[in-house]
């Protein structure tokens, strides 16, 4: 299920929302939104969160607002000022954008869900302790930049997953000399799903948001499609005959619907994730 994540909303909430509209307890989502973030958030419904390590949800695409002049606490609007100067010029930043293009070891902000001895990042600088944090690292695959306001500017930002937009726009801010936080934030894409597909939390609280197959949040692989014998066997964690090429492959029915995630073992195919009752 693809939901438009509103702001003021945790990731958990629209999962929680989702529950109660469905009446099901065994829902989960890929790939958390700051709560001041909106934009899309991909549920997961029943079986199908044996799934999650499997979904094709890269790069992700975001709509970003750099607001130049301030550093905050949180590295964006939510926070407290930590520092102030005078913002930048649209050479400066031009000139500090390819340092933040590439491969990059990224500092993730103090308030963030990274642990460090078993404390959250975020805990301990509530508590006035921030804790350091090793770089990671992610992959920018690109900015375009399409608007700028002097204080401010407008970016579409490609990026792996774990990338911290609002680091992104903490580090431009001291590349260009100045200081910045992140403005706003807006999921545009997680590999090849699309928040024009995805439905509002008020279609979700009244039961009206679609559900989506599978098939189409995983990467592209072989299907394998079974007769209702070879299905019952996959159903109980059969291997079946494999005449597809590759080494994974779906395992669906005659209407196409996946039953299963295999691998292949020599000429036949392992179910490694079942999503139907046997």
């Amino acid at each position: 299920m693809l939901v438009d994540k509103p702001a003021g909303m945790t990731s958990h909430d629209v999962v929680a929302v989702a529950r109660r509209a469905l009446m099901l307890r065994r829902i989960g989502h890929a790939g958390t939104l700051d709560p001041f973030a909106t934009g899309l958030l991909v549920l997961v419904i029943g079986r199908a969160t044996r799934l999650v390590r499997f979904l094709d949800l890269e790069p992700k695409v975001y709509q970003a607002t750099v607001r130049f002049g301030a550093e905050t606490a949180t590295d964006d609007a939510t926070g407290a000022v930590t520092r102030t100067a005078p913002p930048p010029d649209r050479q400066a930043v031009d000139r500090a954008l390819p340092s933040l293009t590439g491969c990059l070891m990224q500092v993730p902000p103090a308030y963030s869900a990274k642990q460090v001895g078993g404390r959250r990042a975020y805990d301990a600088a509530r508590r006035g302790e921030p804790i350091s944090l090793a770089p990671t690292a992610v992959t920018v695959h690109g900015w375009q930049l399409t608007a700028w306001h002097g204080d401010a500017m407008e970016a579409t930002i490609t990026c792996s997953g774990g990338t911290y937009v609002r680091a992104l726009a903490r580090d431009l801010g001291r590349l260009a000399g100045s200081a910045a936080h992140l403005g706003a934030l807006r999921r545009l894409r997680c590999g090849r799903l699309d928040v024009r597909d995805a439905a509002s939390l008020a279609a979700l609280q009244d039961g009206h948001a679609p559900l989506h197959p599978t098939l189409s949040a995983l990467p592209p692989l072989p299907l394998e499609r079974l007769v209702p014998e070879d299905a019952g066997r996959v159903a109980h964690g059969m291997a079946v005959a494999a005449s597809q090429p590759g080494e994974r492959a779906g395992l669906v029915d005659e209407s196409g619907a996946l039953i299963a995630l295999a691998e292949r073992v020599q000429d036949r195919w392992q179910p490694r994730v079942v999503l139907r009752d046997a």
